[in-house]
């Protein structure tokens, strides 16, 4: 049993010998001078084993559930065309008695009918607390020009926004971001009288019931960012349709007391 045993052994190392001289005689590489390449096509060579090549076929991309299927889509001028903002649709109550109202023509004043549909206005948040108050059921904006007064404007316009400021008495109140007093440097704001007449802006304080207002929200909505490029786009479609251009907008009948 003892020879038996004593010869197997040695038969496995034989063959562990063998198979070791086989592995360095494979990975002998042969030497510079015995090899008929020239050493400017070994180099290349060697460079080129080391790349690294890409099939065709990209690789499945794995998107989180929560992913949107489709890129947003964009305009010509670049301008995102699907809501991306986060506003509200609310009521502005005055500290006069009345709600902020849009009539269909565009006039703007105050009622007492707080279940009014004119009275409600999409708050679009267009900058640092700067919002665009825009009438729902109108679908204008409003905006305050050079000398003060309201108007509602079809297009969106720098004179369109607002800067929206809580004050000491927990009211709101909405500054024009364009124009103020050139001496005092005091804003011009958004205001309702005690009849529920729009003021100018240069007659409103902000320290007086008239500019103060308490937003009542109704729902969240999303909104499309207002683009000033409207203005151009507008334009350009009424001329190519042969419709004549409308500048600015309605001037509203204002109490410049």
């Amino acid at each position: 049993m003892a020879a038996i045993a004593s010869s197997l052994i040695r038969q496995k190392r034989q063959a562990r010998e063998s198979n070791s001289d086989r592995v360095s005689a494979s990975k002998r590489r042969p030497s510079p001078s015995k090899d008929p390449r020239s050493l400017c096509e070994r180099h290349f060579l060697g460079v080129f084993s080391k790349v690294r090549f890409c099939s065709g076929k990209k690789r499945p991309v794995r998107r989180r559930p929560d992913a949107p299927s489709k890129p947003p889509q964009v305009s010509r001028k670049g301008v995102r065309l699907e809501p991306q903002l986060k506003g509200i649709v609310t009521r502005l109550f005055s500290q006069q008695g009345f709600y902020l109202q849009m009539q269909p023509d565009g006039s703007i004043d105050g009622i007492k009918d707080e279940n009014s549909d004119y009275t409600l206005f999409n708050l679009i948040p267009v900058g640092l607390r700067v919002v665009a108050i825009q009438g729902v059921k109108a679908g204008f904006y409003i905006g305050m020009n050079g000398e003060g007064f309201l108007y509602s404007s079809e297009m969106f316009t720098p004179e369109c926004k607002f800067k929206e400021s809580v004050f000491e008495n927990y009211y709101v109140i909405y500054s024009s971001t364009m124009y103020r007093q050139q001496e005092s440097g005091r804003a011009w704001f958004l205001g309702l009288t005690k009849e529920g007449q729009v003021m100018k802006g240069n007659r409103v304080k902000k320290t007086k019931p008239s500019s103060h207002f308490v937003p009542r929200p109704i729902e969240v909505c999303m909104y499309r960012e207002p683009s000033l490029h409207e203005i151009e786009e507008k334009q350009r479609s009424r001329k190519s349709s042969g419709t004549p251009t409308m500048n600015g907008g309605k001037v509203v009948n204002q109490d410049s007391t």
